[in-house]
């Protein structure tokens, strides 16, 4: 597995001073050193605001720098129980965002059917969509409606979104509409960014009344009691 393969090359090369579990058990790796930010401190932050029960699919946190980053142009991904941070970290702002995120996609697996299966957060996120496509059409953007209609990824439509219209354009345009750019690029990271938001905004305003389905959603996992066994 990935995480083995890393722990076992970078282990012999660096002081395991740095690394540490949480209370929780939580393994925290680096593979490089998180300059500038208080990395503990932001863990135990997500630890305390993030019920138990949505953490259980994440056992490792991995800091470092993978292929995966400059192939897909991020900066974090879930995979096999571990999220992959990016080492170059800009606040701890930045990196609870992107720790927070990432468990989202961690909770796919496991709830994916609390989560996706009444289609409330698909029909809102494709009435979204749709509303999008007539706002870049009257902008010049003729894209085929076949791209907006497919709600899973699709990389040259993130592509268009990221490269050819841009976020800072798109940000505008989206306002009110999604929670931030991102989001409409899939409806795995419709889900996403919303999980990200009610985390970020504990008033949880501006996602309430952005993704009214998405928030429910968001919130009925919070109760162990209102979920399905």
């Amino acid at each position: 597995m990935l995480k083995n393969y890393i722990i076992a090359q970078e282990a012999k090369q660096k002081s395991k001073s740095m690394d540490f579990y949480t209370s929780s058990g939580l393994h925290v790796f680096f593979q490089h050193e998180v300059e500038g930010v208080d990395v503990e401190k932001v863990i135990n932050k997500v630890e305390s605001v993030i019920p138990s029960h949505l953490l259980s699919e994440v056992e490792m946190i991995i800091f470092g720098w993978f292929d995966e980053f400059e192939e897909r142009s991020i900066n974090a991904f879930y995979n096999d129980n571990a999220l992959y941070i990016s080492y170059l970290q800009d606040s701890e702002e930045d990196l609870y965002d992107d720790i927070i995120h990432e468990i989202s996609h961690s909770l796919e697996g496991t709830y994916g059917f609390q989560i996706y299966a009444d289609d409330k957060i698909k029909d809102e996120f494709r009435r979204k969509r749709m509303h999008l496509h007539d706002m870049l059409w009257q902008a010049g953007y003729k894209v085929p409606k076949s791209f907006f209609m497919d709600l899973e990824y699709n990389q040259e439509f993130d592509m268009l979104l990221y490269e050819k219209i841009g976020y800072d354009r798109l940000s505008v345009m989206v306002a009110g509409l999604f929670i931030n750019a991102y989001a409409p690029t899939s409806i795995q990271e419709y889900w996403a960014t919303g999980f990200t938001e009610f985390y970020l905004d504990s008033n949880h305003n501006f996602l309430s009344k952005t993704s009214p389905e998405l928030y429910k959603k968001i919130l009925s996992l919070q109760n162990t009691n209102d979920l399905d066994s």
